[in-house]
């Protein structure tokens, strides 16, 4: 190579190092805060016109089920109306046992959706409101079944590990099957879905809707009367104020989480 060639080529190598150095890579990013639910990145959301015949005898609801009050779950929203959930102890009893626990303990009355995503899903349960918190319960076993991800279908929220959920659980606004058999589904919406379509969006909302009060048919509910949601209560089964709040992991930011 010629001298003023050779000098020109360790010119231009000097010119770009620190371009190149800039290019290595350094410490690894911090990960963000796991997010207990279902994941919508990655997740696409199917057309609400999908085939789900494969899925839909699964939806039939027994009998012996339907008629038993304490699998209707019912819930009165701060932005108005009764939504009246469907359980399926024949899927999911130990979500749905946990569901009936919860709430005949005042746990859920007071509690805001933190995660709602349009054209997703409405997420809640948590009394922390982030998203990271659950009762001091222990966390369910999965119970994943062949009940589909349709509109106005709830599941149980979760973290990364399969057996995570506990208290957090998320009303599907749109066909999402791409989440089927990932997140226990307990039940679906058979009365007011309205009234979730209209639960507020944000992640979290600006002006969250809540839960003003959770009862199950069987205990004799009053009439729907359009209140002021109640300031959570704090029986033995929430989380210590002083304690550490429970693991979450990526999941319930849906469908977490």
């Amino acid at each position: 190579m010629r001298p003023f060639a050779r000098i020109a080529f360790v010119a231009a190598l000097m010119c770009s190092a620190p371009a190149f150095a800039q290019t290595q890579p350094g410490a690894p990013p911090p990960e963000p805060a796991p997010i207990q639910g279902p994941i919508a990145v990655d997740t696409p959301i199917e057309s609400p016109k999908v085939d789900t015949s494969t899925a839909l005898a699964a939806t039939q609801v027994p009998p012996a089920i339907a008629e038993d009050k304490a699998n209707t779950w019912l819930l009165d929203l701060s932005s108005g109306g009764r939504v009246t959930i469907q359980l399926r102890p024949d899927f999911a009893p130990g979500h749905v046992a946990r569901i009936q626990e919860l709430t005949r303990a005042k746990f859920y009355d007071g509690l805001l959706f933190h995660r709602v995503i349009d054209g997703f899903m409405a997420q809640g349960g948590d009394p922390q409101g982030t998203g990271e918190g659950g009762s001091k319960l222990p966390d369910l076993k999965a119970e994943f079944n062949r009940l589909p991800h349709l509109r106005g279908s709830v599941a149980m929220a979760r973290a990364q590990s399969e057996d995570s959920a506990n208290s957090q659980f998320y009303i599907v606004l749109m066909p999402t099957l791409k989440l089927d058999k990932k997140y226990t589904v307990f039940g679906r919406v058979t009365g007011g879905m309205n009234f979730a379509d209209a639960i507020e969006r944000g992640e979290p909302p600006a002006n969250p809707t809540r839960i003003v009060h959770a009862w199950l048919a069987s205990d004799n509910p009053p009439a729907y009367a359009n209140a002021p949601a109640p300031a959570p209560v704090a029986p033995s089964i929430l989380p210590s104020i002083t304690g550490p709040l429970p693991t979450a992991a990526p999941g319930v930011t849906p469908p977490k989480n």
